[in-house]
């Protein structure tokens, strides 16, 4: 680039570059990508950004071509690197003065300067930080606070450096500049509140700021509650106030989050702090809500922080932590904890006037956000929830006295008068709020039964307008006490309460999702008041019909998730009961999806609802195959942008689908090309397409292999080269599923893979778990398709350069090594009925290794064999004779058809259908009569003589 003239020329490009006219713009915008690769281009752009008399969006679009070749062209390993030359000249312009007139583009600049310091900091540029704080020293108030802004930019980005010696330099940057940055903070702390003392409201707004900026620097304690105190005093500084006062208590929350230790010495102090202005008339009229927020996150770190707990053996306990526990105890007295008890409940539980004005107004979207699962690291009220939970369960012995005189004042007093103005019934509110959460903490000492049928039920019947809080608020206790402590005797009482409430006429009283679902998935040690299913099937029909009436009714997108969520549990817990109910439901569904296009949550809880209804209907499922296979193609098509939101239930979806599907389809055949895709991410999700492959093995085989058998053979050996040993297995079991389904089709098409099985066992493979796979997939080879094995074999031979017999001499003895590694009974087995499935024979090498075969008979027979006491005779306890169906307890699911395509299949298997004690009874017979009597006995000398004690006993009789 000629840099006679450049500046005025890059100039020119600038400005039409800012045009609104394309036809402008566009040709600058092209020139100006050209010349980001010529030298001297950006000594040009930093001229023309210093020049403030130039228009503000020219220097500012400046700036950002700059900043973006510092992204580009600044490393020295770049293409079209920019010259050493130029860099240390740009780096001497940067900081040669503080005084951008402009915030924006300051900032701009300031990132600029620290995207620079990243690289170049400290070793090309020394000077940068000595620059800086001279800069900050300075009396000039403009130049001190662009120099303060990139100070604090530079810090930031420095900071964020992860290799060690980058690490290292910043705290020796860091241990250098904290006095500077803690006095300077003090320092405009201290102006500031003179101003605001004075009145002076513009010196201290940029005071304020400066405040704000040094406090990124530096992590001090408590002193903001200066400012608090002086709000009222100039209401034009508000906003910037209360934005740095949430800034100091998120550096103290950082500080006690990252270095809890160091904090002890401000525990004292912190916690006096923030529970005077939370729990004492101080914080009246001057607190503000994220304030609010942050301080009792502050207190409920404290509390819960296991750094402060001593260990269960106090000699064991770490001398901090023992002092931060006698500082926490010290603190917490009966009074002071009684105190934050009470007020935590009876004044942070309540619902806002906002809150109450968007029940009226927006009902939908209430419900939903007092559902919201985060919505306590930033709301009032569920921050205050959670304080009380931390707080009640580190201090029960002094709160449960507490709440339960609190809940002793008020029983009786309700049923009375219900009028929404009463204190009585918004104290009922907050107390059963209380309750509800403490439900674990209070199990020794509330009789809830009682409580539920001599009150809460009373409440529930009360159908005023105005007593719908309390409605609510009784159900809801009632969801947090059922896993708790309820008897099952109750539950079909609560049923008719909650069909009844379900009609009601409030709809976020009829939103019961959350109460629902723990009531429905309430799980307990004591069997006396778990869900059970004969109680609730009375209540099935009408209850379905309301949600279903529900999910009709409601329009938030959220709203519905709620709804389908209740539902899945619903359908979940009856199972096939669900049958008769869901016709409707089946109905809607591919509406709902359809409308649901634009919204990915909500076609995730339409997913969870197909895969709970696919297993509710069974086999039945293949009435619905039009509308739910296209939604597992869509969900499962990774060229798809919404698979990013759908893969996960989709594929599940899928499973359930083939494994309660009756017999395959083109259709089901058809979505499958989906996969070789899925199996090429090698994501999370390979297990789950693992169990498709064998779901759709089981279901037809052959249909399936001869349609994928290339593809997926070519998939695994691509991701046999990239997995871990754990994956390997994966892998490895559908191929010997493939085998075990259909031995002679299974071979031929995984032909490729098995090389690598066969040197896997010769070479004596050291993870057992693979080595196990390895033998399984090679007894079923050797027992159910031995031609393929004497081809395999020769072609090994042929590799290894060996002699056939030399190479099964190998396997043999590798086999009998090896067995060990096999923890499976039914591979146990299987390996022995392979391995005698060699005899007879007169070849030399398996007569050599006739010892071992035994062994591993006498071992399989070990496992296998069970006794009959009566006959004194032994039977093989693998057997299966015919297809039973199973008798199921209450809780058992049915099977699958898939289960009882595995049974069916076991009928067929050797393992299953093989008596080992016959066949091995056979084996040696026909070795016998192959060699004579006298060269069999000599071969049977070969055997432990103990080892031939234990095959006679298990062979007598027969």
């Amino acid at each position: 680039m000629d840099m006679d003239g450049a500046s005025s020329v890059v100039l020119q490009a600038l400005t039409q570059a800012t045009s609104q006219d394309t036809a402008v713009l566009k040709p600058a915008e092209e020139q100006l990508r050209q010349w980001e690769t010529q030298p001297g281009f950006y000594s040009v752009l930093l001229n023309i950004l210093n020049n403030h008399m130039l228009d503000v969006n020219v220097r500012w679009l400046a700036v950002l071509y700059f900043k973006n070749g510092i992204d580009r062209y600044w490393r020295r390993v770049a293409p079209h690197a920019l010259s050493e030359e130029e860099k240390t000249s740009l780096r001497a312009g940067l900081i040669t003065n503080f005084n951008e007139p402009v915030n924006q583009i300051a900032t701009q600049i300031a990132v600029l300067i620290a995207k620079v310091a990243r690289l170049d900091c400290p070793r090309q540029w020394p000077e940068l930080i000595p620059i800086l704080l001279e800069s900050v020293k300075g009396q000039d108030g403009l130049r001190q606070h662009r120099a303060l802004l990139t100070f604090h930019h530079v810090t930031k980005t420095l900071a964020s450096k992860r290799l060690a010696q980058d690490r290292r330099l910043f705290q020796d940057l860091a241990s250098g500049i904290y006095s500077f940055a803690c006095s300077l903070w003090s320092h405009h702390t201290d102006c500031f509140l003179q101003q605001i003392y004075a009145r002076e409201e513009a010196a201290a707004l940029g005071s304020l700021e400066r405040t704000a900026i040094s406090i990124l620097l530096y992590s001090d304690n408590c002193l903001w509650m200066l400012y608090v105190e002086n709000t009222a005093a100039v209401n034009t500084c508000r906003e910037k106030l209360e934005k740095m006062i949430i800034l100091y208590t998120k550096v103290l929350l950082d500080f006690l989050e990252y270095h809890p230790c160091a904090f002890i010495p401000l525990i004292q102090r912190s916690l006096e702090f923030a529970v005077s202005y939370l729990f004492t008339p101080a914080g009246e009229g001057v607190t503000f809500e994220r304030f609010i927020v942050q301080c009792m996150n502050l207190i409920k770190i404290i509390v819960k922080n296991d750094a402060y707990k001593p260990s269960k053996n106090i000699d064991d306990s770490k001398p901090e932590s023992l002092e931060a526990h006698k500082i926490k105890t010290a603190f917490f007295t009966h009074p002071t904890l009684t105190e934050i008890g009470r007020r935590l409940v009876s004044h942070y539980f309540l619902l806002t006037k906002e809150e109450l004005a968007m029940w009226e107004e927006d009902p939908e979207s209430f419900a939903v956000e007092e559902t919201g699962g985060d919505s306590w690291k930033y709301s009032l009220r569920p921050c205050a929830e959670v304080l009380f939970l931390d707080i009640f369960h580190n201090y029960n012995q002094t709160l449960i006295p507490v709440l339960l005189d609190m809940v002793q004042n008020l029983q009786g007093s309700l049923l009375n008068t219900f009028r929404f103005n009463d204190t009585g019934t918004l104290e009922a509110v907050w107390l059963y709020n209380a309750v509800g959460l403490a439900a674990y903490e209070l199990f020794d000492n509330v009789d809830f039964d009682q409580w539920f049928k001599n009150q809460l039920l009373g409440e529930l019947q009360v159908s005023h307008h105005r007593y719908k809080l309390i409605r609510r608020r009784v159900i809801w206790l009632i969801g947090q006490w059922i896993s708790v402590k309820f008897k099952s005797d109750l539950r079909p009482l609560l049923y008719e309460v909650i069909l009844s409430l379900m009609q009601d006429p409030d709809l976020v009283v009829r939103q019961l999702q959350t109460v629902f679902v723990l009531i429905l998935n309430s799980r307990s040690p004591v069997d006396d008041f778990e869900f059970r299913t004969e109680q609730f099937l009375p209540y099935l029909e009408s209850i379905f019909g309301l949600l279903f009436q529900l999910l009709q009714q409601v329009t938030e997108c959220d709203t519905k998730m709620q709804v389908l969520h209740v539902i899945s549990c619903v359908i979940e817990r009856v199972n096939i009961q669900i049958r008769p109910y869901v016709g409707c439901l089946v109905q809607y569904l591919p509406l709902l999806w359809k409308q649901s296009e634009e919204h990915n949550m909500l076609r995730c809880a339409i997913l969870t609802t197909l895969i709970h209804l696919v297993q509710g209907l069974g086999s039945e499922c293949k009435n619905l195959y039009s509308f739910l296979l296209p939604v597992i193609q869509l969900s499962t098509d990774v060229t798809l942008p919404p698979h990013v939101y759908l893969l996960e239930d989709g594929l599940e979806l899928w499973l359930v689908t083939l494994e309660n599907s009756p017999a395959i389809t083109p259709e089901l055949l058809r979505i499958f090309q989906n996969m070789s895709a899925l199996l090429d991410l090698s994501s999370e999700n390979l297990r789950t397409c693992f169990q498709i492959v064998n779901a759709y093995l089981y279901l037809s085989a052959t249909d399936f292999l001869q349609n994928y058998a290339e593809s997926l053979c070519r998939s695994f050996c691509n991701l046999l080269k990239d997995v871990t040993n754990e994956g390997q297995v994966q892998v490895l079991k559908v191929v010997e599923i493939a085998l075990k389904v259909s031995p002679v089709l299974g071979a031929h098409i995984f032909q490729p893979l098995l090389p690598a099985v066969f040197r896997g066992i010769v070479d004596g493979e050291r993870y057992p778990v693979v080595m196990s796979t390895y033998l399984g997939i090679m007894g079923r080879i050797l027992l159910q398709n031995s031609s393929f094995f004497s081809s395999l074999l020769t072609q090994m031979a042929s590799e290894c350069s060996q002699k056939m017999d030399q190479l099964l001499g190998s396997v043999i003895e590798m086999w009998v090594d090896r067995m060990d590694n096999i923890t499976q009974p039914e591979r146990r087995k299987l390996s022995s009925l392979a391995l005698l499935s060699l005899l007879p024979s007169d070849n030399s090498v398996i007569q050599d290794k006739f010892c071992g075969i035994i062994n591993i008979s006498v071992e399989a027979l070990h496992d296998v064999m069970t006794e009959d006491t009566e006959t004194a005779t032994f039977k093989d306890c693998m057997l299966m004779s015919h297809f039973e169906e199973p008798k199921l307890s209450e809780d058992e699911e049915p099977p699958t058809e898939q289960d009882k395509r595995k049974k069916l299949l076991a009928l067929e298997d050797p393992v299953h259908s093989v008596s080992l004690q016959q066949f091995v009874y056979e084996k040696l017979k026909a070795q016998q009569a192959m060699m004579g009597d006298q060269s069999f006995g000599v071969l049977m000398e070969t055997v432990d003589t103990e080892l031939v004690r234990q095959l006679q006993e298990f062979l007598k009789g027969l």
